[in-house]
């Protein structure tokens, strides 16, 4: 009788133990012990998982939690939870991969609001008052730059390839640091200042939402 009743406190022991609900603490410390964090998910954990390939196009001024933490995040570590849109959800950075980056300014003259013409005279004195040195292109770009850009005098921080505008992009690629030349594209006139060369960072990645 003894060893019978030692036998089902030993079953419902094992029992609770392994059915005992985790907190996400200790969710997130098993993820990032994990050496498969997607197979642990579902069939250790059996919760609902997504993966997703996140592109960062900037270094700065992200539009949403996954543009930072791809960006910011560490490989294997656990973020959150987060809540969005009723639900509950951890992150886990699983992977990343390089882009390359360019550093440029830009001073930005909208067609829409002036005539061709007036646009194309008012970016030769622009690149005039630059080059014989009578105003710098930051100066400028806070003057006359009808972006957002002229909020941080031109500054349009580091940039993904693939994000540019082909012809700037391309123009950029062939440019010195330094430089300055204008372009023109469906929206307008673009005077564009090369700040720093190239440089490699993170441009893409892997990441999974484990929702609780």
């Amino acid at each position: 009788m003894k060893i019978l009743l030692c036998f089902i406190l030993l079953i419902l022991f094992f029992k609770n133990g392994f059915t005992q609900k985790q907190t996400v603490s200790e969710i997130k410390t098993e993820l990032e012990k994990s050496p498969n964090s997607p197979l642990y998910v579902k069939q250790i954990l059996k919760k609902r998982f997504k993966i997703d390939t996140i592109v960062v196009t900037r270094t700065n001024l992200f539009r949403s939690i996954a543009d930072s933490l791809a960006y910011r995040g560490k490989e294997k570590k656990v973020y959150g939870p987060y809540n969005q849109n009723g639900s509950k959800f951890l992150v886990q950075i699983l992977a990343k991969s390089p882009n390359v980056f360019y550093r440029i300014s830009q001073i930005f003259i909208d067609t829409t609001v002036f005539h061709f013409k007036y646009a194309d005279s008012l970016g030769n004195k622009i690149l005039a008052r630059i080059k014989d040195g009578s105003a710098t292109f930051e100066e400028l770009a806070q003057t006359y730059s009808m972006g957002g850009e002229s909020a941080t005098k031109g500054d349009l921080g580091w940039i993904a390839r693939g994000v540019l505008f082909p012809p700037i992009e391309e123009e950029v690629e062939k440019s010195k640091k330094g430089d300055v030349f204008k372009l023109w594209s469906p929206n307008g006139l673009h005077i564009i200042k090369k700040t720093e060369e190239p440089k490699k960072d993170t441009g893409f990645a892997l990441i999974m939402r484990v929702f609780l």
